[in-house]
């Protein structure tokens, strides 16, 4: 089961508490989500998982879930997971497969269908839901809340393209964009109807360079559609990029029908 989408919650959907407590439904019943969020994590992830005998060393697979909270939306390095959390390499690859086994984290991997670039190989991460992202997120003076704030927008349009992917039965719909020289592209849905490129800034003004990314992959697939979600309130078309405030997207992201920018792109042209 994934998290709540901002369709299915209407009016009662607000995206800065979903950027905050996130939308795991059994936490957002409760009136202190806070203190709910923290004992679903101890219930249903460490308790579970030394319950169930799925980790010999509780304390390193703790450490493991901090670390992987600085890799959410991240390219995963195994190695320094492994290196940080002070556990072999193989060790980090198996608890990567216990949050996928548990659902509450997966790996994206990389469009590369009919490659023009040279591209990485590596895959992204996320955790399933942006509040549990935000709890298990060590934050101290030197962390910035505007870059912990922009990895829990970014994981939030994953959790909604997730749950689209799937309600809409496409499997294998969803993935990133990223070439050797570091040009990327957030995500990309590629389904029968739809082939969209996107990006996610957490910022209410979009300047030329936000749009790079995309604007290489439109040179190597013009057949795509290319929209940046951003905190802003105006929707434009900039360089034939559409830009869409994040929270009008989310609310209009409907599983079973085409993605909402298949209607407003027609309309802008």
């Amino acid at each position: 089961m994934h998290p709540f989408m901002a369709c299915e919650l209407g009016d009662a959907f607000n995206l800065d508490d979903a950027l905050t407590t996130g939308l795991v439904p059994v936490v957002g019943k409760y009136a202190n989500r806070q203190r709910q969020l923290s004992a679903y994590l101890q219930l249903y992830i460490r308790e579970e998982v030394e319950q169930e005998g799925l980790v010999r060393n509780l304390d390193a697979f703790t450490r493991f879930l901090e670390a992987m909270a600085f890799s959410h939306g991240g390219v995963l390095s195994a190695s320094d997971i492994s290196r940080e959390c002070m556990v072999k390499r193989a060790t980090v690859d198996g608890y990567v497969q216990i949050l996928k086994d548990m659902l509450i984290g997966d790996t994206l991997p990389v469009f590369s269908r009919r490659a023009k670039r040279r591209l990485i190989a590596r895959e992204k991460f996320y955790y399933f839901d942006a509040g549990v992202f935000r709890k298990l997120r060590p934050v101290g003076r030197l962390d910035s809340e505007s870059d912990i704030s922009g990895q829990a927008l970014e994981g939030l349009v994953y959790q909604h393209l997730c749950a689209y992917c799937d309600y809409s039965g496409y499997e294998n719909a969803l993935s990133y964009w990223r070439t050797s020289n570091g040009a990327e592209v957030d995500f990309v849905v590629y389904t029968p109807a739809d082939f969209t490129a996107i990006e996610v800034k957490h910022s209410d003004r979009v300047t030329r360079s936000d749009l790079e990314g995309l604007k290489l992959f439109g040179a190597d697939y013009p057949e795509a559609t290319r929209i940046l979600l951003y905190r802003g309130e105006e929707q434009i078309m900039v360089d034939g990029v559409l830009v869409v405030p994040v929270e009008r997207y989310l609310r209009e992201l409907v599983p079973g029908s085409r993605l909402p920018e298949s209607v407003w792109v027609s309309h802008a042209l």
